[in-house]
């Protein structure tokens, strides 16, 4: 049976890489966007275009009391779509960066980061984890920054640090279902992730392809083809891991 996964935040960045190398894979997919409908539609165009099937579904993770509603619209899009009451594995990546020194941080800057890297992740997957089929796989998204230092990163690098714990928790409640939990901490990358920091910026892409030991940035495709193969069954056996993927950034 064809597995499906939903990748939350997937009209761009990492989560559309995710969403795409899951097709490619021979998956089909969910994918969540919080404003870019035309982007995620073109995604859903992209992943139809190789023969497999996908919907997009609008989702604000930062806000809890949409979660019900939306577990609602997934079940209809399950059944209408794929045929199934059940989808196989969940890839919480959808999130943002917001850049402020500890002195500068504002509470509503604080809070809205817990709101959508933390809160959301707990209580969306807790929200869906009747709709996920046991021996199902979930991603949960963290940060190289979580292990080297950034100036400016502290609130965003301390709720991924949460998520790092959360994951082990998750692992070790949810395998009575046969579902591995694994945090996936990306180190920087080419994105629109902070205004599109790295991306457009010569001196910080430069500084962070200096503490890379392969010499660069990461891109969004160094990301979405091994989050793919981590919810592949030859990574069955790999459970309740922080793997970190930034091209040996800070050793």
């Amino acid at each position: 049976m064809t597995k499906i996964t939903l990748v939350t935040g997937a009209s761009r960045g990492l989560g559309r890489a995710t969403a795409l190398a899951v097709a490619r894979q021979g998956g089909d997919v969910v994918l969540t966007f919080q404003s870019r409908a035309d982007d995620a539609k073109a995604v859903v165009q992209e992943i139809q275009a190789m023969g497999r099937k996908a919907v997009a579904l609008p989702l604000d993770t930062g806000d809890v009391a949409a979660f019900a509603p939306f577990a609602e619209r997934l079940r209809t899009a399950l059944r209408d779509t794929f045929g199934r009451e059940t989808f196989d594995h969940l890839v919480n990546n959808a999130g943002h960066g917001d850049c402020a020194l500890i002195g500068e941080t504002t509470e509503a800057q604080f809070d809205r980061l817990v709101n959508v890297h933390f809160k959301g992740v707990y209580f969306l997957t807790q929200t869906l984890l009747p709709l996920v089929a046991d021996g199902g796989r979930i991603v949960n998204l963290s940060s190289g920054l979580t292990r080297v230092t950034f100036p400016g990163y502290a609130a965003y690098a301390a709720v991924k640090g949460a998520v790092e714990v959360l994951t082990r928790y998750m692992a070790k409640e949810l395998g009575r279902r046969g579902i591995a939990v694994n945090t996936v901490a990306p180190g920087a990358i080419e994105t629109d992730f902070g205004g599109g920091a790295v991306r457009d910026n010569r001196e910080i892409n430069k500084v962070f392809a200096d503490m890379t030991a392969l010499g660069r940035a990461g891109l969004p495709d160094d990301i979405g083809p091994m989050i793919a193969s981590l919810l592949s069954g030859d990574a069955r056996w790999v459970n309740a891991q922080r793997i970190e993927v930034s091209g040996g950034q800070g050793i």
